[in-house]
């Protein structure tokens, strides 16, 4: 074989979605797709908000450019029919992944389809809340940006190992901003603590026996000896009732994660913090 026949046969070859929302749709199917062809290497370009008749001409001589293969999720008949006749015209394959379904659907359902573009990843004010309360929440984990206590929704407080973290991000994809301490036997938490609102704050307790289990697999994982005094039931056992001595000394509100999945822990979070 020549050096161009090798050329031609590793040449990646190149897919343009086009897409008048974001495109994860058809990115994903066809990412799908790919997976059953692994030994042939593709280049994946995605064109998303396609709303215009120019955007479809412009995305499509590129497109000719490289020779690629058109795949679009285009919900307005009109602007897919003019991606078919297009592609059509110009020898370039495509194939349109929602007409076809739509079409099913419509005569599944007696009506025609809405033809609203982007309906599946919709965006209104408690999506954004989402996401301000992610944003916040990754900031001060860990005791991070201690400053910032006043405006979190929620403060959690508990040794290493109490859940704070995934709690703190399952109640931030709720739409709450979560800031959360570790309490470290003979380290003062930060002043600012003291300064948030003692209502919006929980701390966190566990089984002595649960936090050995925990710790000792967080160690192992880390590839160290689980057996160090960070897993020692004596050394947990003290953390703990520390833990619930400061608890008492504080208008906190206290909760047991043991033998609770994230879900039951978040929901009595908010019951006792009176925010549901």
């Amino acid at each position: 074989m020549t050096g161009r026949g090798k050329l031609l046969m590793t040449q990646s070859k190149a897919i343009y979605l086009l897409s008048d929302a974001t495109g994860e749709t058809a990115e994903k199917m066809v990412m799908a797709a790919l997976t059953q062809f692994r030994d042939k290497p593709a280049s994946v370009k995605r064109i998303n908000n396609v709303r215009t008749k120019n955007q479809v001409y412009e995305a499509l001589d590129e497109a000719l450019e490289k020779g690629a293969l058109v795949v679009y999720t285009i919900v307005n008949r009109e602007l897919a029919q003019l991606i078919h006749n297009e592609c059509d015209g110009l020898g370039l394959v495509s194939i349109d992944l929602l007409t076809p379904l739509l079409m099913k659907l419509a005569d599944t359902f007696g009506r025609s389809p809405k033809e609203t573009p982007g309906l599946l990843h919709g965006v209104d004010e408690a999506y954004f809340r989402r996401i301000e309360a992610i944003e916040f929440t990754v900031k001060h984990d860990d005791g991070q940006e201690p400053r910032n206590l006043r405006h979190a929704d929620i403060v959690l407080v508990g040794v290493s190992r109490t859940s704070k973290t995934p709690l703190s991000i399952y109640l931030a994809h709720r739409g709450w901003k979560v800031a959360n301490i570790p309490l470290v036997k003979g380290i003062d938490p930060p002043e600012e603590l003291f300064h948030a609102d003692p209502q919006r704050v929980a701390g966190l307790v566990i089984d002595p026996q649960r936090l050995v289990e925990l710790r000792a697999a967080r160690l192992r994982n880390l590839g160290q000896d689980p057996k160090a005094a960070y897993a020692d039931y004596e050394e947990i056992e003290e953390e703990l009732k520390y833990a619930r001595s400061y608890f008492r000394h504080h208008p906190w509100v206290v909760i047991n994660v043991s033998g609770k999945s994230i879900e039951e822990t978040a929901n009595e979070v908010l019951v006792k913090l009176k925010l549901k």
